[in-house]
């Protein structure tokens, strides 16, 4: 026995190359849900009037235009429907993944899809996308949408498909 051994005899080498992490002063919940609460905002900044059809229309037509100089004014206003929907898609698509991650970080089995929190997530994301067209009818240049909503959930499925997909590959799925 060394005269190190001696001064502590209840280390052990393992135990001395182990580390304990600083304590953050966030808490784990906020941890785990600051990406689909800063999502969540940056949707409803989308829902204003700088993110209205009048205003992309300015920056997406010109590019369009650029890109296919020989496009009419009706394909040139379709491009940027077309562009404004798929954000719709993208930005609930991504809400809903932000979701579920969330919820799963906040489980003991944070590994394993569950049904349960896909319902959640999908019911989450539905009802947050009714709150935002209902916040479009206080803004002048917007106005609700259920087709929008409808796109926003269908988005949210499609993300909990491709989570389930996912998981059951890893062979995670309960």
């Amino acid at each position: 026995m060394s005269l190190s051994d001696s001064a502590n005899p209840s280390s052990s080498p393992s135990d001395l190359t182990q580390t304990v992490p600083p304590k953050s002063g966030i808490p784990p919940w906020l941890r785990a849900w600051w990406p689909a609460i800063v999502w969540a905002v940056v949707i409803s900044i989308f829902s204003t009037d700088p993110f209205s059809s009048a205003h992309t229309s300015r920056v997406i037509e010109p590019i369009f235009h650029w890109l296919f100089p020989s496009m009419t004014r009706f394909e040139l206003e379709h491009a940027n429907h077309i562009i404004r929907k798929c954000a719709h898609f993208f930005e609930y698509f991504v809400f809903c993944m932000l979701l579920y991650h969330g919820i799963r970080a906040t489980r003991r089995d944070a590994r394993a899809w569950h049904w349960s929190w896909a319902l959640v997530c999908w019911l989450i994301a539905a009802v947050y996308s009714l709150f935002d067209e209902f916040h479009q009818t206080f803004v002048p240049s917007r106005g609700p949408s259920l087709r929008d909503s409808l796109i926003d959930s269908t988005a949210a499925f499609v993300a909990l498909v491709v989570l389930y997909f996912f998981y059951r590959s890893r062979g995670r799925s309960e």
